[in-house]
């Protein structure tokens, strides 16, 4: 997927592509976690928990920072992915991530083809099964393009603005009580066993799994790695975060504002349709298929590209024949959409707590490579103690509440 160099590149062009990649890095890593998953557990938890919710809001965006400065720069610096180093840490280890990161994966692409089905289904009322099909043959045919990086770093960005655009504008329409909000951000009150199982989930679905790695190996595929490189990988993952933060931020005002206004959401087959058709009408109901399908299609594109990197540096027969691994990647996925008859939303909510449980694995790996393995692995980089510091404690946390929410987790597949 990295681009190929020309001979003597202009210095000028070589600026360009590098922005180019970062900027796309970002985006991808944020549409990976702005996915159907992330509008339908954010929709579901904002109905149940109301204003509450904005405690596990700011709880989810201070981990993601931390989790995502830190992993970034690890595998940025290192210049190699990060079943690699595992491999390196512990013998097999890297194996084991792959095998979990790709089952996550393949869990949350299943659920990002029946996101693509919702939206057109509510865009323009096509069949949910044709919707999915179609949608897959298009993700297939972005990557097997000639130029398959560079389309998908600009189909990415172009999607990733799209969607916080016409969620700001839901917000504003649904006049959702801002103060109550911040309020319950700082003194939610009780945190029970449903809070935990937000928290997870919502974390889960916005650094779990595959989505925590999707920027950062598509810088090292294109090249943006090394001790050299450190603040503008810095500066892209920070960046990816907030982009991600602002749009659960925006989201949940906007079914917040709905459900204050005396709309029920609780257990409604596709609460997200209603909650933007009672927020604009018929107007709603369109840009929410369009919002959706749009995170559908983008995490489809960051969920097969990343979770295919997990392997290919395994073989160099498979890293030949990627292109064709990613587009075989999401056929599987859409194939088993088709089959197994799950609903969508289902689906959605079990993938997001499934790659929050996930996450504490390869963080640990890669916290354990910046705390001893920084002299060979990392060239000799000098990690931040603070970095590392928030980093184990991002870790313990992420832990904690895996363990918390592992009950509540059975209940969603029941």
């Amino acid at each position: 997927m990295g681009e190929t160099q020309s001979p003597a590149p202009a210095p000028t062009v070589r600026a360009a592509a590098a922005r180019g990649t970062l900027l796309g890095a970002m985006f991808l890593m944020a549409t990976s976690a702005i996915g159907p998953g992330f509008i339908t557990q954010t929709t579901k938890f904002t109905a149940e928990l109301g204003a509450a919710f904005a405690f596990a809001i700011l709880v989810s965006i201070l981990i993601d920072i931390a989790v995502q400065l830190n992993l970034w720069r690890v595998i940025g610096v290192a210049g190699e992915r990060a079943q690699d180093l595992a491999n390196k840490v512990v013998p097999g280890a890297g194996y084991l991530l792959a095998a979990l990161v790709v089952f996550g994966g393949l869990v949350f692409n299943v659920g990002n083809i029946g996101g693509t089905a919702l939206g057109l289904d509510a865009l323009a009322g096509v069949d949910v099964r044709i919707g999915g099909a179609v949608s897959a043959v298009i993700a297939i045919a972005i990557f097997l393009s000639r130029r398959a990086g560079i389309a998908m770093d600009r189909i990415i960005v172009v999607l990733g603005v799209l969607m916080i655009t016409l969620t700001l504008y839901v917000a504003f329409v649904s006049a959702p009580p801002v103060g109550e909000a911040v309020r319950s951000a700082v003194l939610p009150g009780a945190i029970g066993s449903d809070g935990f199982v937000a928290i997870v989930t919502i974390v889960g679905g916005t650094v779990g799994g595959y989505i925590t790695y999707a920027g950062a190996h598509r810088l090292i595929d294109a090249g943006i790695s090394g001790p050299n490189n450190v603040r503008a990988i810095t500066r892209s993952s920070v960046i990816g975060v907030i982009v991600t933060g602002v749009m659960r931020i925006v989201l949940f005002l906007a079914v917040l504002g709905v459900v204050t206004g005396g709309a029920s959401l609780v257990g409604v087959d596709n609460a997200p349709a209603e909650a933007f058709s009672h927020a604009a009408g018929e107007v709603g109901l369109r840009l929410f298929g369009v919002i959706m399908w749009a995170a559908a299609i983008s995490s489809v594109i960051g969920a097969s590209y990343t979770s295919v990197s997990f392997i290919t540096t395994f073989s160099a027969e498979l890293e030949r024949r990627r292109t064709w691994l990613v587009a075989g990647f999401i056929a599987v996925s859409a194939i088993a959409y088709l089959l197994l008859g799950k609903a969508p939303t289902t689906l959605l909510i079990l993938a997001g707590a499934l790659n929050g449980l996930i996450l504490p694995v390869g963080m640990g790996i890669m916290l354990w490579v910046a705390t001893r393995r920084s002299a060979d692995l990392l060239h000799g980089y000098r990690y931040p103690a603070w970095l590392l510091a928030i980093g184990w404690i991002a870790w313990l946390i992420t832990i904690y509440i895996a363990w918390m929410a592992l009950s509540g987790i059975t209940d969603l597949w029941v």
